[in-house]
C-alpha cells in the first residue's frame, strides 16, 4: 500500500487526530455505546471513521449501533468534503456533505471545544427481515454535542443577566462564578452551539446490511429490486407484485434492470468515455499466461503488445478481434449485430447505466456493474468500490500497480 500512500490515493484525505481530540472522540464512542480507543493518535474520514481504530477493534462497523443505526462523529471542520472510506450506505457521504453545508458555522463553533455525535435515524430500531430496507426512505440526522456546551452557554447568559440587574455588579461571588465558567469553557455567549436536525430522503442505494444489498426502489411503475451479496439472505425474500429479489451471482437481474430502463447496451457512449478501452485491456491481460514482461510494458509498448497478442490461442484472439471491430464501429446503427452475439466479454465493455437516470442512481448501477463483472476497469473499481480495489491491489504485479496509479491520477475524481 506504500505506493498508494505516496501517490495520495490511500489515506491522504484523512484528518489526523491527536491530543485533546482523542479524548473528545472517546467521549463520543462511549455515547454511542462502544469502548474507547487506546490509540493516542489516528486518522478519521468525513464520517469520523478511523481505519486504525477499525483495525484495533477488528470491527469495520464500530460506529454502528446495530445494522439499522449508523452513527458519525465530527471533531473538526476539516472533515468537510473528505471521502467516506468505509460507508455503510452509498449515500453516507452525501448526508455528511449536507450536514457540513447546513451547519458550517455551528460545526466551527462547537468543535473548538467539543465533539459532535451524529445519529442517522430512520425510525427503525433494528432490521428484522430484508424487506425492512424498503421502509428506509427518510433519515433524520440528529446531533448531540458531548459536554453539552449549549446548556453551559445558557448558564453563562443567565449569569450575565443576573450581573446586570440592580447592584449585582458589586457581588464578588457572582464575579467569581462568571470568571470560573469563562476560564473553563471560554466565552460561549455569542457562539452557535445548537444544530437542528436534517431530513434526508433516500431513493435507491447500497447498504452493507444483510451482507450487502443493492436496493433499487421504483416509484409508480415496476417492482422494487433487491440484489443480495448473500445467497442466504436473498432466499429469505419471496417475489411479490411489489418486489423481486436476486442473488448477485444470478445475472437475470440485468434483464430486469434493462426492462426498467436502468441499464442499457451502448457501445458508442462506452467507447467515448474510455470505459470500453480499459475493460478491453483487462480482458486482454486475463488471457495472458506466465508473462515474461512487466504488465505496464505489455499494455504500453505496441511491439510487446503484438507479441503477446499473437501468442494467444485462436479462440482468445477471436474474442479480442470482435471487441476491436465493435470498438471501431461503435457509432454504427447495427454495431451490436456482431459475430458470436453478446458474449460476456462484449457485455462487460458496453453495459452502462442509462444516461437518463439521476446521477446517484447512475453511480449505484456503476457500483453494481463493477462488483459483478469478471473484467474490471481498475479506474472505476477505485471510484465505485474502493474496498475491493484495495484488496485486489495487493495481488497485482508491481508494474501493473504503477500503471493503475498513473491511470487514476490522470483522471481527476473527487473521491
Amino acid at each position: 500500500m506504500e505506493k498508494l500512500k505516496r501517490s495520495e490515493l490511500f489515506g491522504a484525505a484523512l484528518v489526523p487526530i491527536t491530543g485533546a481530540l482523542v479524548e473528545r472522540y472517546n467521549k463520543c464512542l462511549l455515547y454511542i455505546g462502544t469502548t474507547p480507543t487506546n490509540l493516542s493518535s489516528f486518522h478519521i474520514d468525513a464520517m469520523g471513521w478511523s481505519p486504525e481504530i477499525a483495525e484495533e477493534k477488528n470491527d469495520f462497523l464500530y460506529l454502528n449501533s446495530g445494522e439499522a443505526n449508523p452513527n458519525a462523529i465530527i471533531l473538526s471542520p476539516k472533515q468537510n468534503e473528505k471521502p467516506a472510506y468505509s460507508p455503510f450506505h452509498s449515500f453516507d457521504r452525501e448526508i455528511m456533505n449536507s450536514v457540513f453545508k447546513e451547519h458550517k458555522l455551528a460545526i466551527k463553533d462547537i468543535t473548538r471545544d467539543a465533539a459532535i455525535c451524529v445519529d442517522l435515524n430512520q425510525y427503525i430500531d433494528a432490521f428484522y427481515e430484508p424487506e425492512d430496507l424498503l421502509n428506509y426512505n427518510q433519515i433524520t440526522v440528529g446531533f448531540t454535542v458531548v459536554d453539552d456546551l449549549y446548556s453551559i452557554q445558557q448558564q453563562q447568559l443567565e449569569l450575565i443577566r443576573e450581573f446586570r440587574e440592580e447592584d449585582n455588579f458589586l457581588d464578588e461571588s457572582l464575579h467569581l462564578k462568571i470568571l470560573a465558567s469563562a476560564r473553563k469553557y471560554g466565552d460561549l455567549r455569542s457562539r452557535t452551539l445548537t444544530m437542528e436536525s436534517i431530513d434526508y430522503k433516500t431513493s435507491s442505494f447500497y447498504t452493507k446490511a444483510f451482507g450487502g444489498v443493492f436496493v433499487f426502489r421504483r416509484y409508480g411503475s415496476g417492482k422494487n429490486i433487491l440484489i443480495f451479496e448473500s445467497k442466504e439472505e436473498a432466499e429469505k425474500v419471496e417475489t411479490s407484485s411489489q418486489t423481486q429479489a436476486f442473488h448477485i451471482e444470478d445475472k437475470r437481474y440485468f434483464s430486469t434492470l434493462a426492462a426498467e430502463k436502468m441499464i442499457v447496451l451502448d457501445p458508442e457512449v462506452s467507447v467515448q468515455s474510455g470505459y470500453f478501452e480499459r475493460v478491453k485491456k483487462a480482458i486482454f491481460l486475463s488471457q495472458i499466461k506466465d508473462p515474461t514482461h512487466d504488465m505496464s510494458a505489455i499494455l504500453q509498448n505496441p511491439n510487446v503488445y503484438k507479441r503477446y497478442l499473437n501468442s494467444l490461442s485462436i479462440q482468445s484472439r477471436k474474442k479480442l478481434v470482435i471487441l476491436d471491430r465493435l470498438q471501431a464501429n461503435s457509432s454504427d446503427e447495427n454495431a451490436l449485430t456482431i459475430e458470436g452475439g453478446l458474449t460476456p466479454e462484449v457485455l462487460a465493455c458496453i453495459q452502462i447505466p442509462s444516461p437518463e437516470l439521476p446521477m446517484n442512481e447512475q453511480e449505484l448501477v456503476w457500483k453494481l456493474i463493477v462488483k459483478t463483472t469478471n473484467f474490471k476497469d481498475p479506474l472505476f473499481l477505485y471510484w465505485y468500490d474502493k474496498e475491493t480495489f484495495y484488496k485486489e491491489y495487493t495481488s497485482w504485479d508491481e508494474s501493473y500497480k504503477d500503471w493503475v496509479i498513473n491511470l487514476i491520477k490522470q483522471n481527476t475524481w473527487n473521491s
